[in-house]
């Protein structure tokens, strides 16, 4: 029989042989538990991945581009983490082609500055337009994510459609920036070499802002939609609002019990309600003035001014090309009558500037209003593209102004912008561009082209369907001027871009429009996309029985389908118009 002392030695040998099992079996169990604890932080992550991708995946299905939208957040995994909803895609599509736009930019430059001398003239001018509009995008882009900040959705519909009519301008613009690029290098095979080099990124740029677009208004139209259905079922009385009509036409911008927007100052509605403005400073050629110059006056001005800035100009011919930058707000221009103020130039394509750059006077800084002054471009139909005036100004208005010149005369660029009794003369093209833009009460004359030329009033310039643009003609005169010859064949318009966008109503269209009214760009392009209207015009040039029937033209018989171009749905003008002082018919 074995002693206690060699009991408690097998005893120990023992438990010497368990302790290694009893360590292993506890790093067994950790490590199922830890393996179990992964395994539920894997699910939940696997989860939450798949929950990010479903709303990315939803959300990009509804753009032009879905390919594209999900690739570009899948190959940025911060932005791919940020996603929770339908707003986070659209700030993540908004940041992506914020970078898309710097890329490119940089392209351009290094471009530019490794060509130097080996460049033509126009070309140059070419890739400083691209540059101009590179900035405005990028502008652009950072106005809408900061308005993005503000969407709240649980608003109510007219704040929620003051937000979407806000952000689908400013996309709708940024788009139409990348298109105005390339075109800029199409007048000779040596300019479209140079654009080929760089198609392919600003086109990536562009479908890049369509996606954005394309979320924007997927998540606005049903944001409102739903908002709206709230409100009427709250409505008591067995009230119907007009929803969708109602809150774009009374909502697209504040408006107090004036009929003033809100964001516009006491003094400044004072003084756009007197019969005559006090200028900040007059423009004199004879030196009488503060500034013997337009552009003078224009430098001179305050930046980022939210006080409306007048300039009276003097009568008198200033022969100069004038720029209103982005940075100059809120200016007027006050002329001592449409005949007796006049502002002129002479740059044209065929001496070497670009259609962008031809302008006599081009307007970009926001809220920009002018009245009783002519804008002129006297190149003559010999040289081709030669712009009286552009606009790229948002919330921009003309009345009684003059605008003449032959092709391209007056260049709707992009944004939103009225013109009322305005007098519009040229020839080829000679309203054109992708603008949101209502003419009203205008006379639009057709003048003598080049022999051969045919006359087209309008080349309206809407690339994406989502864009909000297109060129509104209401009670205006479309007639000839003294110079056209009854041989010269003149239309209503042609489609300039794919998805072109363009209606007459409620105006007097004299026998110098052809039967068939509007006319094709090249062979079949843009027949069954376009979107041309006519509605209750009158003249011996009315007629529609001999319209062309292509599928994207329709004559409107319904007013409510007319109403949606009117001042007040179409650029939201009921309020931001009432504003100016300038008369205009919000409706039909």
């Amino acid at each position: 029989m074995p002693s206690s002392s060699s009991h408690e030695a097998g005893a120990g040998k023992l438990n010497r042989k368990r302790r290694p099992l009893l360590l292993l079996a506890s790093l067994l169990l950790v490590a199922v538990v830890a393996g179990v604890a992964a395994g539920a932080v894997r699910a939940r992550r696997s989860r939450q991945t798949a929950a990010v991708h479903g709303v990315l995946r939803a959300s990009c299905s509804s753009t032009l581009y879905p390919d594209l939208c999900y690739s570009s957040f899948a190959g940025q995994p911060s932005l791919l983490a940020a996603v929770t909803d339908q707003k986070d895609v659209v700030h993540g599509a908004i940041s992506l082609s914020k970078s898309s736009v710097h890329h490119i930019f940089s392209t351009v430059q290094k471009i530019r500055a490794s060509r130097g001398g080996k460049l033509t003239e126009r070309e140059r001018c070419a890739l400083h337009d691209c540059l101009e509009m590179f900035d405005e995008t990028l502008e652009e882009l950072g106005e809408a994510d900061a308005d993005l900040n503000s969407y709240d959705r649980g608003a109510s519909s007219r704040a929620l459609a003051r937000h979407a009519a806000d952000l689908k301008t400013l996309l709708s613009a940024a788009i139409t920036n990348q298109d105005t690029c390339l075109d800029g290098f199409s007048h000779d095979s040596a300019e479209r070499r140079l654009r080929d080099e760089i198609r392919e990124a600003i086109t990536h740029v562009s479908h890049m802002c369509s996606n954005a677009l394309a979320l924007v208004t997927n998540m606005t139209d049903g944001d409102i939609s739903s908002r709206l259905e709230v409100e009427q079922m709250a409505a008591s009385g067995g009230v119907h609002r007009k929803l969708l009509e109602v809150a774009q036409e009374e909502a697209v911008y504040g408006v107090d019990e004036e009929g003033f927007p809100t964001w516009m100052s006491a003094a400044d509605r004072r003084l756009l309600q007197q019969s005559t403005v006090t200028p900040n400073v007059v423009v004199a050629a004879d030196g009488s003035g503060d500034f013997k110059t337009v552009s003078a006056a224009v430098a001179a001005a305050p930046s980022g001014s939210s006080k409306r800035y007048v300039i009276r100009i003097k009568a008198g011919t200033y022969r100069e090309n004038v720029d209103v930058p982005k940075s100059k707000t809120n200016i007027m221009f006050v002329g001592d009558g449409r005949g007796s103020t006049v502002i002129t130039g002479s740059r044209n394509v065929v001496d070497g500037s670009t259609t962008f750059n031809s302008a006599t006077v081009a307007v970009v800084g926001g809220g920009f209003l002018a009245r009783d002054l002519t804008f002129q471009n006297t190149a003559g139909p010999s040289k081709h593209q030669a712009v009286a005036l552009r606009v790229g100004s948002d919330l921009s208005a003309f009345y009684q102004c003059n605008i003449v010149a032959y092709q391209d005369t007056l260049y709707v660029h992009s944004l939103r912008q009225f013109f009322r009794d305005c007098y519009i003369a040229g020839t080829v093209d000679f309203i054109f561009g992708n603008a949101a833009v209502v003419l009203q009460n205008c006379n639009l004359q057709a003048r003598k082209p080049n022999p051969g030329q045919k006359n087209m009033v309008t080349a309206q310039g809407r690339e994406d369907p989502n864009q909000n643009t297109g060129i509104s003609i209401q009670g205006c005169t479309i007639s000839g001027a003294s110079d056209l010859s009854s041989s010269t064949r003149t239309f209503l318009g042609r489609p300039w871009k794919k998805y072109s966008r363009t209606v007459v109503m409620q105006s007097t269209i004299t026998s110098v429009i052809d039967p068939a009214g509007w006319f094709e760009w090249s062979g079949s392009f843009a027949l069954d996309t376009l979107t041309y209207r006519e509605y209750q015009n009158t003249g011996a040039g009315a007629g529609t029985s001999g319209r062309v029937n292509w599928k994207g033209y329709k004559v409107i018989t319904s007013a409510s389908e007319a109403q949606q171009y009117t001042v007040g749905n179409f650029i939201g003008g009921s309020g931001w118009l009432g504003a100016t002082g300038f008369p205009f018919k919000s409706g039909l």
